[in-house]
């Protein structure tokens, strides 16, 4: 069972090397959010002067092989690939790069790859994430999740 974000599919299929629409100013980041796929949810919180992203949701939380809980087996580090999903950290690094705007790397579980990655608010209830593979951007509009 991997983490279906599509991160890697949407950056090889889209490309979007900038924002689009620029971010809305009173963007907070901070809460749930549905991936665009709808198979996560990942909580945004305050780190220190940036932005911390963890997988709190899955729709399929356990592995269909073993009936376990989903873990990060696609790890490069094979001492981290029995972490469990539910938890795991995707951001690291993400600081302000502007106006309801971050920068840093993002985890994909999908292929255990760290990517460079930036962040922008582009309304109260919607995240843009993007990531880049090379000189290859795209990415994916997260929602706010309703509790």
């Amino acid at each position: 069972m991997t983490l279906r974000f599509g991160l890697i599919a949407t950056i090889l299929i889209t490309l979007n090397l900038s924002f689009g629409a620029s971010a809305q100013e009173s963007g907070d980041p901070t809460g749930t959010w549905l991936t665009q796929a709808g198979d996560a949810k990942v909580q945004v919180s305050r780190c220190g002067t940036g932005i911390c992203g963890v997988v709190v949701w899955l729709r399929d939380p356990t592995d269909p092989n073993t009936g376990k809980p989903a873990v990060d087996d696609k790890n490069p580090n094979p001492a981290l690939r029995r972490r469990p999903m539910i938890g795991l950290p995707l951001f690291s690094g993400m600081q302000p790069s502007g106006t309801s705007r971050w920068a840093g790397r993002i985890y994909n579980a999908d292929d255990g790859g760290t990517y460079d990655s930036d962040l922008a608010m582009m309304g109260p209830n919607s995240l843009r994430v993007n990531g880049c593979v090379g000189g290859l951007c795209g990415g994916e509009n997260w929602t706010r999740a309703k509790r």
